[in-house]
């Protein structure tokens, strides 16, 4: 059985790549409440502090941290830090990653071996050393975000699918091996997101993709940020090893 061990407003939230865009945008939605977050960053210094300070601006303690999620004595550092300031996160959210565009054939090795360390080595080995105390404690989160090409794939998107493909199966697998822990592990894979992972494409493209998605548009951060706070709730124990894709209708 799970045991909450504090009230939510009182758990810790870590979330990767939360100097911007959707990872912001979860940091934002969980210090609303008031809740502790720290935000890891990898180089967009700036962009994390401004998101501490809007976060700090709803009294919630933020801390910022950064490191590169495919070594495993950076993340090992980054845990000690958060340790010294009594910040053991209850609620893990693998959001870093990277896109790829291009056809297979110009893919470099450099390039594949990029995409799978960040979107998928790095929430391998993010989840192995955070799970740790949640399994201690009987209870615990861990959601990945992933995304709608995970599930389907995408043309000249090959490695990025495959990744999010793999951080599905990851997903389901690690799952089933934490339930009797009381810890659930689930993925959001959304579709086409207004954010800088849309920057590699030009105006005419972005509204040949809106015009595909049945609702009509992107979805904004914020509507993700819900779906993944919805998913930490602690009434949201018995959701786990799903893979939920908002996608405005895209992939029914």
């Amino acid at each position: 059985m799970s045991i909450d061990p504090k009230p939510f407003t009182e758990q810790t939230v870590l979330i990767t790549g939360a100097s911007r865009g959707i990872g912001a945008a979860i940091a934002r939605r969980f210090s609303s409440i008031g809740m502790n977050v720290v935000i890891h960053y990898l180089q967009s210094h700036e962009a994390a502090n401004e998101t501490a300070r809007s976060c700090m601006s709803h009294g919630s303690k933020v801390l910022t941290v950064t490191a590169d999620l495919r070594s495993k004595e950076q993340i090992e550092r980054m845990q000690e830090k958060l340790e010294h300031h009594g910040l053991i996160p209850d609620i893990l959210v693998n959001n870093a990653g990277i896109s790829h565009y291009g056809l297979l054939s110009d893919v470099t090795e450099e390039q594949w071996d990029e995409v799978m360390d960040i979107n998928l080595k790095g929430t391998f080995l993010m989840s192995q050393h955070f799970m740790k105390p949640m399994i201690a404690r009987k209870y615990g989160r861990i959601i990945n975000v992933s995304s709608i090409w995970g599930i389907s794939g995408a043309s000249c998107e090959v490695a990025y699918s495959t990744a999010k493909g793999g951080l599905n199966a990851f997903t389901k697998a690690l799952a089933k091996e934490l339930a009797p822990s009381g810890v659930t592990v689930n993925a959001v894979a959304p579709g086409a997101v207004d954010t800088q992972m849309l920057s590699g494409f030009n105006d005419q493209e972005k509204a040949a993709l809106e015009n595909d998605i049945p609702v009509g548009r992107f979805a904004q951060p914020d509507e993700i940020a819900s779906l993944v706070y919805f998913l930490a709730l602690p009434e949201s124990g018995y959701i786990t090893g799903q893979i939920i894709s908002p996608n405005g209708g895209w992939l029914t």
